[in-house]
């Protein structure tokens, strides 16, 4: 859990959404950067070295195409780390795990390949002209704590949050509708984005104000509606009918009795 303490030395990015509500990230400072990319480095030069011992019979046999081969296996492992980690596992790799970071787009949302390659590829310039110092004073002078390769690519790394998931997404009342297959199947058809923002809005809702809470949640009601092609329940506000979606995004969704389904629009 981050505390305010953390929150004052790490420092804040502010999204603010289309619907004018905020979301705030907590930094990561220098320190857990450098204990992450660290141990990311323990990692590749492990594995780098084992791949050195299995081509070692390469090399001693052939010893110029070994060597090429060596620089070549080195540099995809080197830089291809880090980029199909943070690419496939939500900006993270196993350093930032461990350290409960993640790189997330300045907007808010999770990275893609470019974004990764991006401020991966910019490293050499960051790590000049030793241990990272071009890098380590543009992340000191900028706001957000960035790095060049982090400006190139216009993520930030943040401190990941442990919040529980609220307790209205287990018992929403609808366990009907959540048996729905249909209405499973168009829920898990939504995009990225969409059931990130659906799920941090459930998760983050009581930390809004009541007027940008209503504001939100209509906003995402009238989104889902068009992105489901389904008829909101009448007697359900956007509020629940949006917690109704974030329920049907958990693994356990699919395990509730049968019900009546939601009224698909024509």
């Amino acid at each position: 859990m981050t505390t305010a303490s953390d929150t004052l030395l790490d420092g804040t990015h502010t999204v603010l959404t289309p619907e004018y509500v905020e979301f705030r990230f907590t930094l990561a400072g220098l320190y857990s950067r450098f204990l992450a990319w660290l141990l990311d480095r323990l990692i590749i030069s492990a594995v780098s070295m084992g791949i050195m011992l299995g081509l070692s019979v390469v090399m001693l046999a052939f010893p110029g195409f070994g060597s090429a081969l060596l620089v070549v296996v080195y540099f995809l492992v080197d830089w291809g780390y880090s980029i199909f980690l943070e690419t496939v596992w939500s900006g993270r790799t196993v350093g930032k795990r461990v350290l409960s970071l993640r790189v997330i787009q300045e907007s808010g949302v999770r990275i893609g390949f470019y974004h990764a390659a991006l401020r991966n590829l910019a490293r050499p310039v960051d790590g000049l002209p030793f241990f990272y110092l071009v890098g380590g004073v543009s992340a000191l002078v900028s706001g957000s704590h960035q790095r060049l390769g982090d400006m190139l690519a216009g993520t930030i790394v943040v401190r990941e949050r442990r919040l529980k998931v609220p307790s209205a997404l287990g018992t929403t009342g609808e366990e009907g509708l959540l048996a729905d297959p249909l209405f499973v199947a168009r829920v898990k058809r939504l995009s990225t984005e969409e059931r990130e923002l659906v799920l941090s809005a459930a998760l983050r809702r009581e930390e809004l104000r009541l007027e940008a809470r209503l504001r939100l949640f209509s906003a995402l009601g009238a989104r889902l509606r068009d992105a489901l092609a389904m008829e909101k329940p009448a007697h359900l506000s956007d509020e629940k009918w949006t917690l109704l979606v974030a329920a049907a995004l958990l693994p356990s969704a699919g395990a509730r009795a049968p019900g009546p389904r939601a009224r698909a629009l024509a």
